[in-house]
């Protein structure tokens, strides 16, 4: 993982906090070279054998990570987001050789947010859906991936009858009513802010989730590699973590 960014940084830290869990070496192409654990710039120069590796990287290294997942029959958490559907797929593929615990999101709030939304969605619908979301200035992809995992959870109880729209200003007609529309800001240092909107003719329903830090999502990953450490090849996630 990139352990010289923000998440690389918290996680270094929270995982003092897990007992069944130590710090092997981390993977990072720009190491600075002041971390206290072994730090290697090519993954195939690492030493020691990991347990579970932990991806919060970018898509393009993940890809280079996974191969060394694979190459080393290692489970892997994958905490990156802005993955194309090929890619979504590709990972899919090789979690039949390894276990692979993928989510957008490694909030438990959010995952119950998640199921929140596909509720509501159920209960009213022919209302337009509108997501917005927040983060900080440093963010390369948009919509964030959490913003499609809500988006994804709400189409699959609507039988996939809605289509996501990312843009409208080319568009020049009014909303189509079976859309999901998405609104990315990007500013500061805001952690996440995902709200989604249920705009009926009379009322709007709005629910919103904030995270004020980063630790949450180190939490997270770390509890899904105590949880994917002892699981069979396969593809799992916040679902399977929380049940």
């Amino acid at each position: 993982m990139d352990v010289t960014g923000r998440m690389g940084q918290v996680l270094a830290k929270e995982i003092d906090s897990f007992p069944n869990l130590l710090l092997a070496c981390g993977f990072d192409i720009n190491d600075d070279g002041k971390n206290t654990f072994p730090v290697y710039s090519n993954i195939d120069d690492i030493k020691e054998k990991p347990d579970v590796i932990v991806d919060f990287s970018v898509p393009c290294a993940t890809f280079n990570i996974l191969k060394y997942a694979v190459k080393e029959n290692v489970p892997i958490v994958i905490a990156t987001t802005g993955f194309t559907k090929e890619q979504l797929d590709e990972i899919k593929e090789i979690s039949t050789s390894i276990p692979v615990f993928q989510s957008s999101n490694m909030s438990f709030d959010i995952n119950l947010m998640k199921k929140v939304v596909a509720e509501v969605a159920k209960n009213l619908k022919g209302t337009d859906i509108e997501i917005v979301e927040t983060h900080h200035n440093r963010k390369v992809d948009a919509p964030s991936g959490t913003a499609v995992l809500l988006a994804n959870a709400i189409n699959e109880v609507m039988d996939e009858k809605l289509e996501y729209n990312f843009n409208r200003h080319d568009i020049h007609e009014k909303r189509n009513p079976n859309e999901i529309g998405f609104s990315s800001i990007r500013g500061g240092n805001i952690v996440g802010e995902h709200s989604v909107m249920f705009f009926g003719e009379h009322e709007t329903f709005e629910i919103k989730h904030t995270s004020y830090s980063r630790d949450v999502f180190a939490e997270g990953a770390l509890k899904a590699c105590e949880f994917i450490a002892s699981q069979p090849a396969g593809l799992y996630g916040m679902d399977d973590m929380v049940k």
